[in-house]
């Protein structure tokens, strides 16, 4: 199990800058542009007026400037362009644990990083909303790429109060305190249940994204005996993954698991955004979801 929670200050720092390292060439270059195409505002504001030409949209008429000087004026509109962008982090005991490279908890900082350091780089407001059986902490979303990294640092160093996992209070928080439209990246196992009612009033109000963090041992687990334990609950049980009759009653549950969590999210209009924990620590095995997600949306607005 990884040491996530609790972790020391310096060790804390030491992350932080390899994260640094890690995303800052990512951010700057193939991921700049996905994100600023994917997330263009949330609306439009009027800008100023000018005369009408042929194949302006005659909706667009300002008929007081008209009137006044004669001849056509349209108005003319520009993109809103200041987004706020909140990350709810789950942080219980589950996303210590697992078999890659890094914990569900390191990967989603680093996920958290880049598309953190990416909204910076575009004006946005950034902030956090950290979850276990409770709301664990809320940082209020702030501009600025210095705002981001303490985003990013307490993504690595909150304490979870609780072990187990409830997103529905932070669904709610969200629901109820966010006045304005923001974008919502729900980090998480999404080993749980229940916040399907939480969610469906948040993605009402909110485009969220739900990023399901997924361990390696789901989907190829090491053919062996095993002694597991919850790490939620405790509980632990024996499995011998060796045995085919296991191991295909074990692959039938995750994907019985992976199939009606994919059609819950898509009952409720909330796009996925699937990141497997890496076998290796490489920047790139990061940035291959985000950038299959943005291009994802950009096929699906061309499509519109």
């Amino acid at each position: 199990m990884h040491a996530d929670a609790g972790q020391d200050l310096s060790d804390v720092l030491a992350e932080v800058r390899r994260i640094d390292i890690q995303t800052r060439r990512l951010v700057t270059g193939v991921m700049a542009g996905g994100y600023l195409s994917v997330f263009r505002g949330a609306g439009i504001e009027f800008d100023t007026v000018r005369e009408y030409v042929d194949g302006d949209d005659p909706r667009a008429l300002d008929y007081k400037v008209t009137a006044r000087m004669g001849r056509p004026y349209v108005k003319t509109h520009v993109d809103e362009r200041e987004l706020t962008v909140l990350f709810l982090l789950d942080l219980s005991a589950s996303m210590g644990a697992g078999l890659g490279a890094w914990s569900a908890r390191q990967t989603a900082a680093r996920v958290c990083a880049c598309l953190a350091l990416s909204a910076a780089r575009n004006g946005d407001k950034v902030g956090l909303v950290a979850f276990s059986e409770g709301v664990d902490a809320y940082v209020p979303p702030r501009k600025g790429a210095r705002h981001a990294w303490r985003v990013v640092r307490d993504c690595l160093a909150l304490p979870p109060r609780g072990q187990r996992t409830s997103m529905a209070p932070a669904l709610k928080l969200i629901s109820r305190a966010g006045r304005r439209h923001a974008i919502v990246f729900l980090v998480s196992d999404f080993l749980t249940d229940g916040w399907q009612r939480a969610l469906g009033p948040c993605a009402q109000r909110h485009d969220v994204i739900a990023v399901r963090l997924l361990a390696p041992e789901l989907t190829h687990p090491p053919a062996a005996l095993w002694r597991v334990r919850d790490p939620e609950t405790g509980a632990q049980q024996g499995l011998d993954l060796a045995r085919p009759r296991v191991r295909a009653a074990y692959a039938r549950r995750v994907g019985v698991w992976r199939a009606q969590t994919e059609r819950d999210l898509q009952r409720l209009r909330v796009d996925r955004m699937d990141v497997p924990l890496p076998a290796q620590r490489s920047a790139e095995h990061i940035a291959a979801p985000i950038l299959k997600f943005f291009r994802m949306r950009q096929l699906r607005g061309r499509k519109r």
